[in-house]
């Protein structure tokens, strides 16, 4: 085996970009990199290790042996050592073992831009190259008009391990799941897919969050181009794909990350800082250029070289706060005395204004559950510049009423209109993610109170609810067939359960509330703006009834939705209308094709000049039991 030769893909602007934390795409320079050097083929390997006293390149090229190929440190303080390795292919297996300044310190750590992974349990490298000839090139030149936030967004979220098994238990692969799950998606009409993290991860039940290949798609489902054709797929069908994006931490495995060079290099040095109680885990150094870069490089990657539409970002409450899952005495204020992680908040702004002033028609969502200010508001103004952010409140507080048997509800309305006081002071997204059905907590159709029957009555009226509240939509795979057992992540949805009327009636529902959603821009133009809302009575606490409007662009366009959160049928039932207009009926949670009983409701309202709710005319519906009902008017 040829020894190592002096070569490197940097230029001095390279270096200077990388140690101001302003090189976001570092991914073409560290790593490993197939190339031809005066005429010979090889690998040019790039790492950053600046407290190193040696780096060697270790591999099944020259038997893991220590020292065969050390690596040249660059000249110029960077920290970077590098150098080419000839004859060294695509599919060899490889690490760096690094020999810190610090005596009788050696690490041996997977490359942290490796673009491919062995599979796990196993924890090496693999030279890897990211050709592939991609055919979604309509849906990247128009996915504005599909990603905008006036349009129609509702998600499916995925985790690809769980989602559906083959035999013997086995995982489905990325071009299985490029069959099976965008024929799935397109058939529910589902607008987007996201993906649980699909970046390399050691350990199973941690469901991806603790990420050691920020770079490599899992190779537990195949090969980095086999996911190239799921998310290809997905576009050529009109899919748009988010993955979930964790910045916010990292584990301590032998291989990753942690303690890299012998010194701590990504995460930050004090613990308090750099130590994630709830998750043993380690922090980003968010004050570090270097870790910044690579973490925005690896945003931008994504979106390059997958063609990603959306990266949701886990966690960004814990790193909002250096108070976060910490007692008194465990944390450091900032020098304003507050707890308010200023470096964090810096790096989420920058990461935002480079994702949205080099993609277009992509979208970064925040999962955020604090109040803290302009989350979803331009960095300009002083937000953090991402595009949605999760509402958590929301979903705690529809939850905590939907599981109160009927009778109750009437003393707990507040919890559903209390959610229209905040509505509009971010671009929310509703989430039913797989954090509300696991670890006791129950299925979503099993927090439903009562019998069989009211369970999914309820269901399908939380369903309606969430597509008619303001706001773009999130749900858990098998919410939508009403899945009863809690998620497992070691298992296959239980899809049986389609074979029963109930279930299959709330699949039926999810389409053609997908359907429905996507007709009707009274929904979707106006879902983060207040014009876009208006209650016709929230007050009717007596009979736990919601009436209200929704309203787009055109003034003329508006629909009409009165929810029953009872099972008693309401006859006669009076509401306000503001115009004399026709209103036809397009919705009906009770119908029996969905699992109700089956009680019809007029397809055109009789309008009358009675005076009602503050109106000067007003219609008298009928209210199924535990339904909602929806109208449009124009």
């Amino acid at each position: 085996m040829s020894k190592v030769i002096s070569h490197s893909l940097f230029t001095d602007f390279d270096i200077d970009l990388f140690k101001a934390g302003k090189h976001f795409k570092l991914y073409e320079k560290l790593g490993a990199h197939l190339i031809e050097v005066d005429g010979v083929k090889g690998v040019y390997f790039a790492v950053w290790a600046p407290t190193a006293k040696s780096v060697s390149v270790v591999g099944d090229f020259n038997y893991w042996v220590q020292g065969e190929h050390h690596l040249n440190v660059r000249w110029d303080s960077s920290g970077i050592w590098e150098g080419f390795i000839p004859e060294v292919s695509k599919g060899s297996l490889y690490k760096y073992k690094i020999q810190s300044h610090i005596d009788g310190v050696v690490t041996e750590k997977a490359d942290p831009f490796a673009l491919y992974c062995e599979k796990p349990p196993h924890t090496a490298s693999v030279i890897w190259d990211l050709d592939y000839n991609w055919k979604d090139e309509n849906w990247m030149h128009t996915r504005e008009q599909f990603n905008a936030l006036d349009k129609p967004y509702s998600v499916y979220e995925v985790h690809l391990g769980s989602w559906r098994r083959a035999e013997h238990n086995r995982f489905l692969s990325y071009l299985e799941l490029a069959d099976e799950l965008v024929k799935y998606v397109k058939e529910t009409g589902f607008t987007h897919v996201e993906f649980m993290p699909i970046m390399e991860y050691p350990y199973d039940p941690s469901w991806g969050y603790q990420l050691t290949g920020y770079f490599a798609p899992t190779s537990r489902f195949g090969k980095p181009q086999d996911f190239m054709v799921l998310v290809d797929r997905l576009h050529q069908e009109g899919i748009g794909v988010i993955l979930d994006w964790v910045p916010s931490h990292f584990p301590e495995d032998g291989h990753g990350l942690g303690f890299f060079d012998g010194s701590h290099l990504y995460e930050h040095p004090d613990r308090r800082k750099g130590y994630h109680p709830d998750w043993k885990s380690l922090v980003f150094n968010y004050g570090r250029n270097e870790v910044r870069a690579f973490l925005i490089s690896n945003a931008v990657f994504w979106l390059q070289h997958y063609h990603i539409d959306g990266l949701r970002v886990d966690a960004v409450a814990s790193m909002l706060y250096l108070d976060y899952s910490r007692n008194e005495g465990e944390w450091e204020a900032n020098i304003y005395g507050g707890r308010e992680n200023l470096d964090s908040i810096s790096f989420l702004k920058e990461f935002n204004e480079v994702i949205y002033s080099n993609f277009s028609g992509v979208q970064t969502i925040a999962e955020e559950s604090t109040s803290f200010l302009m989350v979803s508001r331009p960095t300009s103004i002083g937000g953090l510049g991402f595009g949605m952010k999760w509402m958590m409140g929301w979903m705690h507080d529809t939850l905590k009423y939907f599981q109160k048997e009927t009778v109750y509800r009437k003393y707990h309305q507040n919890d559903l209109t209390f959610s229209m006081t905040y509505a509009f002071t971010e671009n929310f997204m509703l989430p039913f993610s797989h954090d509300e059905v696991v670890y006791g907590k129950k299925s979503l159709i099993y927090k439903m109170p009562v019998d069989e029957w009211q369970r999914f009555a309820n269901l399908r009226l939380l369903y309606g609810y969430m597509f008619t509240h303001p706001g773009t939509k999130l749900l858990f795979m098998g919410a939508e067939f009403g899945q009863t057992n809690e998620w497992n992540f070691q298992n296959s949805l239980d899809w049986h359960l389609l074979e029963y009327d109930y279930h299959s009636g709330i699949k039926r529902l999810i389409t053609d509330l997908n359907a429905l959603y996507k007709s009707y821009p009274a929904l979707y133009e106006k879902q983060f703006t207040g014009d876009g809302f208006e209650w016709i009575n929230y007050s009717d606490h007596q009979n736990a009834i919601l009436s209200y409007i929704r309203k787009g662009n055109n003034p003329n366009e508006k629909v009409i939705i009165v929810c029953n959160f009872t099972e008693v049928v309401r006859e006669n039932y009076r509401i306000g209308i503001p115009e004399n207009v026709k209103i036809q009926a397009i919705f009906n949670s009770d119908k029996t094709i969905y699992g109700g009983s089956g009680i019809e409701i007029p397809n055109q309202l009789k309008i009358d000049s009675i005076s009602y709710d503050g109106r000067d005319f007003s219609a008298e519906l009928t209210l199924p039991p535990l339904s909602i009902t929806i109208y449009s008017y124009s």
